[in-house]
């Protein structure tokens, strides 16, 4: 008798994977935006000024730059669940204590938010390295780009539903609220890493099709495998040279700090350019700041999308990478119309074009999933992630001192403005071909 045999379902335990990151990538830009929003009645009441905030919003960057190698480090010894679930843990905590810099007096206030801000920064640095880490070990490369979109995308899903919150939660309770309700929640969903974070090969949810399917599609599976079961040390940080002295990521590396340094404005200095500048009040703002944010979700999403497409037609990482990065980044240079129109309407409009242009351009993670070695995906997203990421210190000083000199935003729009078009330079001309690197052995 002849039996037949069909092929076993594939099942998605990956997309399950990375709807996790999305939360969690959700919670970690509202932790970051919180003194975006509180800022104001909190340097009314403690009597802050713009360079002083703007010192407070830098230390955050200064821990998370700082904390990049050995974030990532700790990934590859240690593997993506045990260290993400520490990073969100601690951050989550020190979001909480921010809420308790009123109890101090004087200098003191401002010296415990700069600390506590900085410990979140130290806290939150492996997570984006985690995130590209488990992109990689879950998502083929014709999925990838949709995969990274989708947690990157978060920053912007983060304005949309935490920012009404915050701005709510200030106006009703005092800006204190603000930190108690961030610091709780990603205290519970610190939890829940540990029973979602798994490896491919062992997750109860994913079977061996699919096992199969996102292997055969490049991606890597292994990489925690080893590390659980206890077999494999930390990447020699003697490869390192490698990873600062090759063009290709030299490139990739400018231009995620370009990048970044859209974001961090968005999340940092937006709301409160809104509310001095424009006039708004809190509850205004925190909805105001929302329609820009919907704008850059939608491009986000759009832009993962649209490079996978592209990638299923030409087979072609560097063509499906480059294109959404390179308008997407052009196009957010509309932010400077901001400066030649009084209306809220079209300061509004012109933000979410901005906002949407840099969604579709924030493809830096999925080209770091593709290129970076196998053998240091963790170290090398640590570092990718350093450079990026020293814009969030360099970025919000010098627009606090912008608008401190001058009293307005204006040329806070064209220095922001200016990163996206050398972001866009960048890779038209400096990347080059993408790919993954292969590291140069030694004996």
């Amino acid at each position: 008798m002849e039996i037949n045999k069909t092929k076993q379902k594939r099942t998605n335990a990956r997309w399950m994977t990375v709807v996790f990151l999305f939360i969690v990538t959700a919670i970690n830009y509202g932790d970051r935006a919180t003194l975006g929003i509180a800022g104001k009645a909190m340097s009314g009441e403690l009597g802050f000024d713009a360079a002083a905030m703007g010192w407070v919003m830098s230390s955050f960057g200064i821990a998370y730059v700082i904390g990049q190698l050995p974030g990532g480090w700790l990934l590859d010894r240690f593997g993506s669940k045990r260290v993400y679930f520490f990073s969100i843990l601690f951050w989550s905590i020190f979001t909480l204590l921010q809420g308790t810099v009123h109890f101090f007096i004087g200098a003191w206030a401002l010296v415990m938010l700069f600390t506590f801000r900085f410990l979140m920064g130290l806290a939150e640095a492996p997570s984006f390295p985690g995130n590209s880490r488990i992109t990689a070990a879950w998502f083929p490369a014709k999925e990838r780009a949709t995969a990274v979109a989708i947690f990157n995308s978060a920053q912007y899903f983060a304005t949309v539903i935490f920012a009404p919150i915050m701005g709510w939660l200030t106006h009703e309770y005092g800006w204190q609220s603000v930190f108690f309700f961030m610091g709780g929640l990603g205290i519970f969903v610190s939890a829940i890493t540990l029973f979602v974070i798994r490896n491919p090969k062992d997750h109860p949810l994913a079977n061996q099709a699919e096992v199969d399917y996102i292997v055969e599609g490049g991606a890597l599976v292994d990489m925690d495998q080893k590390k659980d079961n206890g077999k494999q040390e930390g990447p020699k940080l003697g490869y390192l040279w490698q990873l600062l002295t090759n063009r290709m990521l030299l490139g990739v590396y400018l231009g995620q700090y370009c990048i970044n340094c859209l974001t961090f404005f968005f999340i940092t200095w937006f709301p409160i350019y809104l509310a001095t500048q424009r006039g708004m009040n809190i509850k205004e703002v925190g909805f105001a700041a929302a329609v820009p944010a919907i704008c850059g979700f939608i491009g986000g999403i759009s832009g993962g999308i649209i490079s996978d497409f592209i990638m299923r037609k030409t087979n072609s990482l560097s063509i499906a990478r480059k294109t959404p990065i390179i308008l997407g980044m052009l196009f957010s240079m509309t932010m400077i119309m901001c400066n030649y129109v009084d209306s809220i309407g079209l300061v509004i409009l012109f933000m979410s074009m901005a906002f949407f242009g840099k969604g579709v351009g924030a493809l830096g993670w999925a080209v770091m999933a593709d290129t970076a070695p196998k053998e240091m995906s963790g170290l090398a997203g640590g570092l990718f992630n350093m450079f990026g990421n020293a814009s969030s210190i360099i970025s919000p000083i010098i627009i606090g001192y912008i608008v401190a000199w001058t009293g307005r935003f204006e040329w806070a729009l064209v220095f922001v403005a200016g990163h996206a078009f050398v972001a866009a330079f960048s890779y038209l001309v400096l990347v080059g071909p993408i790919k993954r690197m292969e590291l140069k052995k030694k004996d």
